[in-house]
Parts: C-alpha cells; structure tokens; sequence
C-alpha cells in the first residue's frame, strides 16, 4: 500500500491528491490511501511518500474538479479540506473518484456511502464555522485593532473572517486560530489574508485577552442583567453553547 501523506493546507491537500492519483493509474486505486500529516504511528509494510504543495498541480486538480464534475462539488471539496477529521483526506480522495465517473450528479448520490461521508464532514465544518460566527468575542486594543481567539477543531478561521469582513469591512481585525497559530488578519477597507504566526507573535498576541475596556464591562453586565433565574437551564446551555467553546468568551470570565 502507498500511504501519500501531506500538510493540512490546501495547496498541499490537492498537490496530494494529484500524485496520488498518478501513481492510481499504475497500481490501482485500491493500493492508495492518503493521510494528513502529522502521522504519529505509521503501519510496518506500507510506504509512506510526503508531498509538498506544488501549485502547478494544485491548480490542475481544481480546475479539473471545477469543470469535469461541478463548482457546489469543488465547494464541498473545500469544506471537508478544512476537516480536522483523521480520514478527511482520504474521504476527499473517494468521493472524487466518484464525482470523475459520474460528473455533476455526484453531489445528489445520496446513497453512496463515498458521497455521504464527505457530505457529512462538509456539514460538521459548515456548522463550526457557524457556530463561531455566532459566538466570536472581539476584543479592542486602543480602539484601533479588534482582535478575536477562537479554539475550532476544524480550520474555519477564513470561513468566519469572510462573515465579519462583511459587517466590520471599515476596522482593523484579526481573528486567531490558537490551537493552529494562525491569523485571519482584515486591514481596514482591504481583504482577508492568513498569516502564519511565529512563536515570538503568537505569545504577544496571547496578552490581548487582558486587556478589558469599557465595551467588555458593558458585555459582561448586560449578559447576566438579561438572564432570568427562574428560567436558567444549564443543560440547554451547554448544548447551544459547549463548554469547550466558551474559553475566549467574555461573558464567562470571572
């Protein structure tokens, strides 16, 4: 078995998928699986090949996915590449199979398990990014810079920048994956970008949840001013807002 293992990055993902796909063609696509990195304990008999992102090859495969099976498959395709889920990358790897054969109908195969369990991943991701964008705190330094620390299992921090470059295009803001160290940094009036941080930045950057304003006060007095004793319901909380969720929410700090 060939086990091509790559970096979770989309670049990566698809250059992955490209050599893998290649090497389908001699030995078949049974013989191939594929695994993001890092894999922390690999099997006796298989070899492992790691791939770099080439975006020669990244591109290839995107527009092949685009134009051979459908635009809302590329989207799903997107999705699940985010997934922090073990087998994402091999569940990609299935359902494009599929959708190479059949085309565009593919997304509609609800039978086929290949389709269902990337369908699945598409739709935890899409709820993640949902639920953060409910649930994001911003915190002001010198009211110039919002900055925002979020803890996904999924890499969503892009799906949630682009909602709030949406509705605070005028401010300077960043959103930090802390789990990722990675930055969705907005200027004003310009576009999203990642940034990967180095350790250096990411502990500096870890010192802004100390700091508190007047708007964070505010927060915290208007949160318990609109609870209802009589009403509390501590179970329906943790199922609308997960306790593993609330680190970075104001609301909940002493």
């Amino acid at each position: 078995m060939k086990i091509f293992t790559c970096q979770d990055r989309l670049e990566d993902i698809m250059t992955c998928i490209y050599d893998a796909w290649s090497a389908a063609l001699k030995v078949g696509h049974s013989q191939i699986q594929l695994r993001k990195e890092p894999v922390f304990q690999q099997t006796m008999f298989d070899e492992y090949i790691h791939v770099d992102g080439n975006s020669s090859k990244a591109e290839k495969v995107i527009r092949s996915i685009r134009r051979d099976i459908s635009e809302e498959a590329y989207l799903d395709i997107y999705y699940a590449s985010l997934s922090a889920d073990e087998d994402a990358l091999q569940a990609i790897y299935n359902f494009l199979r599929v959708g190479f054969a059949v085309g565009n109908t593919v997304t509609r195969l609800y039978t086929n398990p290949h389709v269902v369990k990337l369908l699945e991943i598409r739709r935890r991701v899409s709820n993640e990014a949902h639920h953060f964008r409910e649930f994001a705190r911003f915190q002001s330094l010198d009211s110039r810079v919002y900055i925002s620390h979020l803890e996904p299992q999924n890499d969503v921090i892009l799906l949630v920048g682009r909602h709030f470059a949406d509705r605070m295009p005028s401010e300077h803001w960043m959103i930090i994956d802390d789990n990722r160290k990675i930055a969705c940094v907005h200027p004003m009036d310009g576009e999203n970008y990642l940034r990967y941080l180095t350790e250096e930045e990411f502990k500096t950057l870890q010192q802004t949840e100390a700091y508190e304003d007047e708007f964070t006060d505010m927060w915290k007095t208007f949160f318990h001013a609109v609870s209802i004793k009589q009403r509390e319901n501590y179970v329906c909380q943790r199922n609308l807002f997960p306790i593993w969720k609330r680190k970075h929410a104001v609301e909940f700090k002493n």
